[in-house]
């Protein structure tokens, strides 16, 4: 006995919309205010920075988030400068002007 023949489907690959694609790109590299990434920027903008464990007290998150927020946020998403430094032996980071990765110019601190 002879199989019978498969029906052939069409598969097409799904295309992004347009709303999706205006939605990521106007969220790239902004974040709302009022939120824990707000008040933890806030924290780096200022001029004595902030450390691991300031940043867990105001944000309510644990260490490995902090870090992760530190390199894949505020350096990869916001392409902000950081700067860590060892102050009376303690790690302090901080949003320094200048330019971030790819040459894009960070914003100044609001004081």
């Amino acid at each position: 006995m002879a199989k019978s023949p498969r029906k052939q489907t069409t598969a097409r690959p799904k295309k992004a919309t347009n709303a999706r694609r205006r939605t990521k790109a106007s969220t790239q590299g902004k974040v709302r205010a009022g939120t824990k990434q707000s008040a933890a920027i806030t924290m780096l903008r200022s001029s004595g920075g902030a450390t691991i464990d300031g940043l867990m007290k105001a944000t309510g998150w644990q260490q490995h988030s902090v870090r992760g927020f530190l390199a894949g946020v505020v350096r990869k998403r916001l392409r902000l400068n950081l700067d860590s430094s060892l102050v009376a032996g303690r790690r302090v980071y901080r949003v320094t002007a200048g330019k971030g990765r790819n040459g894009i110019q960070a914003e100044q601190p609001k004081s």
